[in-house]
């Protein structure tokens, strides 16, 4: 059976830029899981439809299936953390947790995804969280400061600059092919027709 670095639950956190492969990383992990026959489930916002409403996709192609969700409370919901006596997705009765719990664009969720990754990990789940830790101003992202600091373990992937080739760790949005306004809206779904990936260098934004 795979083994994980921390015995009991724990965080882990997968960040970078668009086009780094946060959600290829989600997948090799869970997918691991799922081989050393692991109960797991996976989590992603409702708003991000790209690829597939009902799996979480890498820009690559590679697939998992995925619940897609509101908010926190939905992944509550979905894994019956107040101990109702439905049967889960899953599968399971009302209150039996997955051994690991992944949820991919965590960016997108609000504060109260913080307590409830807290409350998987202090009942024993291994909670993987992947999403955009820089939003396309390049200023700290939803959730994901708090996240990062309670983690016991981050892992911060860099994307090519679209530029100069050299290592991205921000996402360049483009309206128009020209830089997006400051005070554009924070979230905006898309992928290669509206972003690029870029080094601190390159990546703009106007005025």
């Amino acid at each position: 059976m795979l083994k994980s670095p921390y015995h009991g639950g724990h965080l882990e956190v997968i960040v970078g830029p668009m086009f780094s492969g946060k959600s290829e990383e989600l997948i090799r992990r869970v997918t691991r899981a799922v081989i050393a026959r692991q109960r797991v489930r996976v989590f992603k916002p409702l708003l991000d439809d790209r690829y597939h409403l009902s799996a979480v996709a890498s820009h690559a192609g590679r697939t998992v299936d995925a619940v897609a969700v509101r908010d926190a409370a939905g992944i509550r919901s979905n894994l019956a953390l107040d101990g109702g006596s439905e049967t889960t997705l899953l599968g399971l009765p009302g209150g039996v947790l997955p051994d690991v719990v992944g949820i991919d664009e965590v960016q997108f969720f609000g504060a109260d995804l913080v307590p409830l990754a807290l409350e998987l990990a202090a009942q024993g789940v291994r909670v993987i969280l992947a999403g955009l830790d820089l939003d396309f101003r390049a200023e700290p992202f939803g959730p994901m400061p708090e996240l990062l600091a309670r983690a016991e373990s981050v892992e911060k992937l860099t994307a090519i600059c679209t530029v100069c080739g050299a290592p991205a760790t921000r996402s360049q949005r483009l309206i128009g092919d020209r830089p997006a306004r400051f005070d554009d809206p924070v979230v905006l779904v898309g992928a290669q027709e509206s972003y690029e990936a870029r080094c601190r260098v390159h990546h703009e934004v106007a005025n």
